[in-house]
């Protein structure tokens, strides 16, 4: 298991703030790897830059979802009130469509 300060060069290789689910991690990544990966690189004369960018961002990814997917989740009643589903659901479902469509103002 990586150790806090891996983890959190991970989180800022990735833009990411203090705080970020696993779909948005996924989203960061899969931006990234776009922009880096060495068969859609920008820049031709900087291959072995957007490679090793692409691995860079690769290893951060991992290394933030294998913390994610250690984690434990509470399913205790006291825990779960304190979460707000329906908001939690409306801001995935605003983040969804404003991804996809644009700002819907929701």
């Amino acid at each position: 298991m990586a150790d806090f300060k891996q983890i959190n060069e991970a989180r800022k290789l990735l833009g990411l703030g203090e705080k970020a689910n696993l779909q948005e991690i996924k989203e960061v990544y899969r931006k990234l790897s776009l922009r880096y990966h060495p068969d859609h690189c920008q820049d031709k004369k900087n291959k072995k830059g957007c490679e090793d960018m692409f691995k860079r961002i690769t290893s951060a990814k991992d290394i933030l979802m294998t913390y994610c997917v250690g984690y434990y989740f509470s399913f205790k009643e006291e825990d779960v009130e304190k979460i707000d589903v329906d908001k939690a659901y409306y801001e995935h479902i605003k983040r969804f469509y404003d991804g996809w469509l644009g700002d819907l103002n929701l």
